[in-house]
């Protein structure tokens, strides 16, 4: 014992236990921290300088240019800012925050901006009732908004992206569907083809349809031929967007089908395209609203016309967005404020159509919506209570497949047969 206290006085202080180091403050990842915030407002305020003492001192008064070198400016000081209190991979990590945080700001904006001149410009003529009874038949350069209206444009519209949806999307399944359970080279080969028809300039297509249904065949322009250029442009999208949700779908749940003794075309039906259905609603959305807003390929195969065509099959039928084009080229006061008008409508279509697209989507494959989850759980609940009241019978009445005699009262069926 005397050594062992010996041995522990002579150890050198280095090797001596110091304090407890300070405990580590975690990082905030998310969210503005204060030093984040002083540093922004300082490099806004050197960039601003920057902008002015330039043009001071050169005379430049080119907004432009003066914003661009006040952005770089910013940038710079705040890069600056940043690697005073943090290292080089924070520093950089920073800089490029604020550039696509920058980037998103300026892609909405002009969004935005977009958007709200579209409304103030179409609101005068959307507010009167005739925008949405009538055609324009009657409506001269100068009347009023009161008199004339989308309606043709509307029936025509609905008529061509119909026909066009009945036509799309059977054949866009079907061939998703063969996408995914082939691996063989034709596949491949048709899916490359699919990806580059997505990227098919919308003029093609009409091009395409007045080249052989129209100058071949002979047929007149009207709206089926103009639903038929718009299936064109639909169908890729419907197939890629097929094609990707029905890939999403787990693999495990084909392997169990198939351990069950389901073929493989059973399995398919029955489990894999059930649940990828949300996705494959989404595909359908999105290529309707991919063809709604297109002019020129119902301007080469549809022609023009201001009246009520409730037949697609004869006479010239036009959309929305060919109104649009027509009644903004007219440059008429009356005309721009219809023609706004109609773009406002097909952009308020088109948006609730991505946003259903987006909340059907949000489900994704393999879960359920919340009519599928309510449908589960009343499922669940008739089999709880089909099996406490057959549980309960066999109390009562006896029921020798559970167990119970008929006498009442649970029997172990080793009991039994040793009786």
């Amino acid at each position: 014992m005397a050594l062992l206290d010996e041995r522990q006085a002579t150890v050198p202080e280095a090797f001596a236990p110091g304090p407890p180091p300070p405990p580590q403050r975690r990082r905030k990842l998310g969210g503005l921290r204060k030093a984040a915030a002083f540093n922004l407002i300082g490099a806004a305020l050197a960039g601003v300088s920057v902008a002015l003492l330039l043009a001071l001192l050169t005379g430049v008064s080119g907004a432009l240019g003066l914003v661009l070198v006040g952005y770089v400016a910013f940038l710079l000081v705040y890069g600056v800012l940043v690697s005073i209190s943090d290292d080089g991979p924070a520093v950089l990590d920073a800089v490029m925050t604020v550039l696509m945080a920058s980037t998103a700001v300026l892609a909405f904006g002009a969004l935005a901006i977009v958007i709200v001149f579209t409304v103030a410009r179409g609101w005068a003529a959307l507010v009167h009732t005739n925008f949405y009874t009538q055609d324009m038949s009657k409506a001269g350069p100068l009347a009023s908004l009161k008199v004339g209206g989308m309606a043709h444009a509307l029936l025509g519209t609905l008529w061509m992206v119909g026909i066009a949806v009945v036509l799309t999307v059977p054949i866009g399944l079907v061939a998703a569907v063969y996408l995914d359970v082939t691996r063989s080279r034709p596949a491949r080969l048709f899916r490359t083809v699919v990806e580059a028809m997505t990227a098919l300039p919308s003029i093609l297509a009409g091009l395409f349809i007045y080249a052989s249904w129209i100058l071949t065949f002979g047929f007149e322009r009207s709206g089926l031929a103009a639903a038929l250029a718009l299936s064109v442009m639909m169908l890729p999208y419907i197939i890629r967007a097929a094609d990707l949700a029905l890939r999403l779908v787990p693999g495990n749940l084909r392997e169990a089908a198939a351990a069950l003794g389901a073929p493989g075309w059973r399995g398919e039906m029955q489990v894999v395209i059930p649940t990828a259905r949300s996705g494959l609603a989404t595909a359908v959305i999105l290529g309707v609203a991919r063809a709604i807003g297109e002019a020129s390929p119902v301007l080469l195969t549809a022609g023009y016309t201001s009246y009520v065509n409730a037949n697609p099959l004869h006479g010239p039928m036009v959309s929305l967005p060919l109104e649009t084009l027509k009644l903004v080229q007219a440059d008429i006061p009356a005309y721009t404020s219809r023609a706004f008008g109609a773009a406002t409508f097909l952009l308020v279509v088109v948006v609730v159509l991505f946003l259903v697209a987006r909340k059907i989507g949000g489900w994704g494959p393999g879960h359920l919506s919340p009519r599928g989850h309510r449908r589960v759980q009343q499922a669940s609940a008739r089999d709880a209570a089909r099996f406490a009241a057959r549980s309960q019978a066999a109390i009562t009445f006896g029921d020798p497949a559970l167990g119970y005699p008929a006498t009442g009262g649970p029997q172990s069926p080793h009991r039994r047969r040793r009786r």
